[in-house]
């Protein structure tokens, strides 16, 4: 019985998955086989001829470069990983077993495409992040700062920015990186700020530039989604590339599922940012309340300690308050207290504290002051704004304060003891007719 023996050609090498690549001494493909252009995105003839290392994504070249030297000084790289841009300017990953051919001269290796497996890794990664970032920051713009790292590593990305959307008041802001205005004419050139608005607007994916229009038709590329909860469209997230990478319809998918937990993330941001502030500030004049002014004049009392600084009380009680109340309605009566607030913080520097305390009752917290009439000074200019007439209900009404001071150290070295004093300091000020202010322990 004859037997045949059945030799292999070449042509089994191009019904490889994996491709094979051989490179001179010189860097250039000298032989690809089909695999390459599934992998690459390029022809044989394409990738023949052409450096290897032109190829290979900018940020992995230094380390390919030192992995081609080891390998033609006879080291074995079985398990090699590195980076390639596609023809269409995606990104692959590539894990390479290469050797030495010291017989023929060239570098000969195997590329395995591993790309699903490192977007599955990544992606993994990044849920977990958001996830972790969404508990651990402190604010929205820490989470925003954990969100722009995350997403830095699961896409090229030269810029990043997030758009959010108030439905109520029908307003978009830009809190991240920094505030920027929506564009208002159609002539605006392409920016965050448009494009975000764009995504917002119609609720679209956006991906510029898409299948229709040529790469060269704009110097980068855009990718945005909308940030979607179970209230709608609460944002956009926006990234833009390099002029040498260009995003991909898999790039916008995975945008796409890694917004909805950055969207999670934020509401959840902005609950306990919302609840924070109901705990320390007052719903009616947006002050700090007396929870937090307690607190801020802890602070300031541990500060004046340490320096050897002055802290100044200012009480104020509004004189006649509660007949606007009777005659004008509870309305007018929240009415004023909103423009009182608004009118004792003109009287103040940034670093000044005031507060609603309760009812028609404010304190205004001084420090890092070296004159010793300042809180006299502050005191009288607040009485004089106070003075002018408010409008009310079509009415203008004059409303006047009784205000008292107290001085850390000199009137009390706890926050209690001064609160009491500046508290006794205004009624003395009311008993003399008010309209005044008294300092305590002082006679008129």
């Amino acid at each position: 019985m004859q037997t045949s023996t059945y030799v292999p050609t070449e042509n089994l090498v191009d019904l490889l998955l994996d491709a094979i690549c051989v490179v001179d001494q010189q860097g250039y493909f000298v032989f690809v086989s089909a695999a390459c252009q599934r992998i690459f995105g390029y022809r044989a003839d394409e990738m023949i001829g052409r450096r290897m290392i032109d190829m290979v994504h900018p940020e992995d070249r230094a380390k390919t470069l030192q992995a081609a030297r080891e390998i033609m000084a006879g080291i074995a790289h079985p398990h090699f990983e590195n980076r390639y841009l596609r023809k269409d300017g995606s990104t692959v990953h590539i894990l390479w077993s290469a050797r030495w051919s010291e017989d023929d001269q060239v570098r000969i290796a195997v590329a395995h495409d591993i790309s699903e497996r490192k977007r599955s890794e990544a992606l993994q990664a990044a849920l977990y992040g958001i996830s972790e970032a969404a508990h651990s920051a402190k604010d929205l713009l820490g989470l925003f700062q954990q969100v722009h790292q995350i997403i830095g590593e699961l896409l090229p990305t030269i810029s990043f920015s997030v758009a959010l959307y108030d439905e109520q008041n029908d307003e978009l802001s830009f809190p991240y990186p920094a505030e920027q205005p929506p564009a208002t004419t159609v002539d605006t050139p392409l920016n965050a700020a448009t494009l975000s608005a764009q995504v917002i607007r119609s609720g679209n994916t956006l991906l510029l530039p898409n299948a229709s229009q040529a790469p060269t038709a704009m110097p980068h590329s855009w990718l945005g989604v909308p940030l979607r909860s179970h209230r709608g469209i609460i944002g956009a997230l926006l990234v833009q590339s390099s002029a040498a990478t260009r995003y991909s319809e898999r790039d916008q998918e995975l945008l796409q599922f890694v917004s909805t937990q950055v969207a999670a993330a934020i509401e959840r941001q902005q609950m306990l940012s919302h609840l924070q502030f109901m705990a320390q500030y007052d719903q009616l004049t947006q002050l700090p309340n007396r929870e937090l002014l307690r607190d801020r004049l802890h602070t300031a009392l541990a500060r004046a300690r340490r320096e050897q600084s002055q802290v100044a009380l200012l009480f104020l009680d509004l004189d006649k308050f509660k007949q606007v109340n009777d005659n004008l309605g509870h309305a007018a009566g929240d009415q004023l207290l909103q423009g009182v607030a608004q009118r004792i913080q003109l009287c103040l520097r940034e670093a000044d504290t005031v507060a609603r305390f309760a009812g028609d009752e404010f304190v205004v917290l001084l420090e890092d002051f070296h004159s010793a009439d300042h809180a006299s000074v502050v005191a009288e200019k607040i009485r004089q704004s106070l003075n002018q007439p408010f409008e009310l209900c079509g009415q203008n009404q004059t409303i006047l304060p009784s205000i008292g001071i107290a001085l850390y150290p000199q009137h009390g070295q706890d926050a209690q003891q001064l609160l009491q004093h500046a508290d006794n300091a205004m009624y003395r000020a009311k008993q003399s007719g008010g309209n005044r202010f008294h300092c305590t322990l002082e006679q008129n």
